[in-house]
């Protein structure tokens, strides 16, 4: 069957449509995004504004048709922090729901980092052993760990790229002293964090996902060949070299760099610095990418769903 999966993010609304069946691999046919950076529309009070809502429908209006232009026969829609946490989110809510024609499910930050989690695990695979996961959206940043397809710790903090750019680095450029201030909120927000994945045995594979590590893998990491793919892998030395030049560069320099793609250009120095802090934290070395997340994650749970049934379980 064909399944749509509508991502309402911070910075975007996106829609992947693709072919899945229980037991087989998704096989992606459309993706689709609309670059909304809700974060933009902020009041000082954490509610959306007007404006916001309103390119809020506007973008998942746009994906319902695609949707169903794609003969999408079930669309998973969900909602992560920048609806979850606004002030107004309840109607924020209601209005998307409105729009799109059927019901939202808003994930909390735990449940975005399992989702993920899973995806990265049928990516890799079982011989991947430990993974520990790292994955910085718009609102929020989400780690997970564990052996198993279900992570031993599932974490979210409020530390995404469009979040901290608006807090703390809103001048383009942002300079240096804004950077270590930036830093210096990143390491008091993820010590619980780190308290938290401290026990847990060292990890095999240390796996960043999202647009935003990708891109920065693009920019200053490497490719390598083995296990039967190539990976695309960022070190964290590499990472912190770019980030004072980054700094310095205004936004609109930014996105003629190698991997820096318009819509991340003003928060890529905010998702380099937090990404950098947590890798300094935990004491990584280097993470390698991968190309499945969230809305993967989804998918998958779904499919699952899709393969039980009352009478196979009493089978």
């Amino acid at each position: 069957m064909r399944l749509g999966i509508l991502d309402i993010g911070s910075n975007t609304v996106h829609l992947l449509a693709a072919d899945a069946r229980p037991g087989g691999r998704p096989l992606a046919t459309t993706s689709d995004r609309t670059v909304v950076r809700l974060m933009r529309f902020l009041t000082p009070d954490g509610a959306i504004r007007e404006d916001g809502v309103r390119a809020l429908e506007e973008a998942v209006r746009r994906a319902r048709r695609i949707a169903d232009d794609e003969r999408v026969e079930k669309l998973l829609a969900t909602a992560t922090s920048a609806v979850r946490e606004a002030a107004n989110g309840d109607d924020v809510i209601a209005r998307i729901e409105a729009a799109l024609g059927q019901p939202l499910q808003v994930l909390t930050g735990e449940q975005e980092a399992e989702l993920t989690f899973l995806a990265v695990r049928r990516w890799f695979g079982w011989d991947a052993g430990r993974i520990l996961l790292l994955d910085i959206g718009g609102g929020s940043f989400e780690f997970a760990a564990g052996a198993e397809e279900s992570p031993e710790v599932a974490a979210s903090v409020p530390l995404g790229a469009g979040r901290t750019t608006v807090q703390f680095l809103p001048e383009d450029p942002p300079g240096e002293d804004a950077v270590a201030h930036l830093r210096t909120h990143a390491e008091a927000v993820l010590a619980p964090v780190i308290e938290r994945l401290a026990p847990l045995a060292r990890p095999d594979h240390v796996i960043g996902s999202s647009k935003a590590i990708r891109s920065l893998a693009n920019l200053a990491g490497r490719e390598v060949t083995g296990l039967g793919f190539d990976r695309t892998v960022l070190p964290r030395e590499a990472l912190g070299s770019w980030i004072p030049r980054l700094a310095r560069l205004p936004a609109s320099a930014r996105q003629e760099l190698p991997g820096i793609t318009a819509d991340r250009t003003f928060q890529i120095v905010a998702a380099a610095v937090s990404l950098h802090t947590a890798m300094t934290l935990l004491d990584l070395d280097e993470l390698e990418v991968s190309p499945w997340a969230l809305r993967e994650g989804v998918l998958l749970r779904y499919i699952e769903q899709l393969s039980w049934s009352p009478a196979q379980s009493a089978g």
